[in-house]
């Protein structure tokens, strides 16, 4: 919730904006038309993307101290053929991956300064589900098994802009979390938790358990 009220902070911001556009844009006389127009345009195209960013910030969720970020469940559709189901709080999305082995990668959002002391707390994004094969000729001969599990609107990637662009604005810590590749096996469930080293994975039945120790 707290994360929507930052949204809703952020596209008031772009609202003030859009109206302090649409009155330098309406007001004046013809001399100073067309410096009122560019400025409006320009205040116009700023809360346009203060807008999309307070949009973009609304796909984060609060880590969970207590929960798995999400579980994933490993079914065998045929060799090297896995159907993936991945639940994050409690909402289930089916995919399917080629392969032998699976990574997560995991974005992470801390607050920090201002926006610490308000009580804003570390935010993550899952990022993106791969595939490999161990053989390496397999793999550089077979399509690549990526796949986005988010994307931001129109382009408008504020995470990717703070890591990029190296600042923070003294309130922002972008970073970036990976499950590194583990195996794949026909019925294994694995839960993905926040530790203080960074993400760990936890086997949560005898086969992820089994699949573990051969991978070992």
């Amino acid at each position: 919730m707290q994360y929507l009220g930052l949204a809703l902070l952020v596209g008031l911001l772009a609202l003030v904006c859009g109206v302090v556009a649409l009155r330098v844009l309406l007001g004046g006389n013809w001399l100073l038309g067309w410096l009122r127009g560019t400025l409006g345009l320009l205040i116009l195209a700023v809360s346009a993307v203060v807008g999309l960013i307070a949009w973009d910030v609304t796909s984060y969720q609060v880590l969970p101290s207590d929960k798995p970020l999400a579980t994933l469940s490993f079914q065998r559709q045929g060799p090297q053929q896995f159907r993936v189901t991945l639940q994050e709080h409690g909402e289930e999305r089916l995919y399917e991956m080629r392969g032998d082995l699976w990574q997560l990668d995991v974005r992470v959002l801390q607050f920090k300064g201002l926006a610490a002391i308000l009580g804003f707390q570390t935010a993550y994004r899952l990022e993106a589900l791969a595939g490999r094969y161990l053989a390496l000729e397999q793999q550089n001969n077979s399509l690549p098994s990526h796949t986005p599990l988010a994307s931001s609107l129109y382009g408008i990637d504020f995470w990717r802009w703070l890591r990029e662009s190296e600042r923070d604005l003294m309130m922002f810590k972008p970073e970036a979390g990976r499950v590194t590749f583990l195996p794949m096996a026909d019925g294994a469930l694995f839960a993905v938790r926040q530790s203080a080293t960074g993400l760990l994975v936890e086997p949560l039945n005898q086969a992820a358990e089994q699949a573990l120790q051969d991978w070992q």
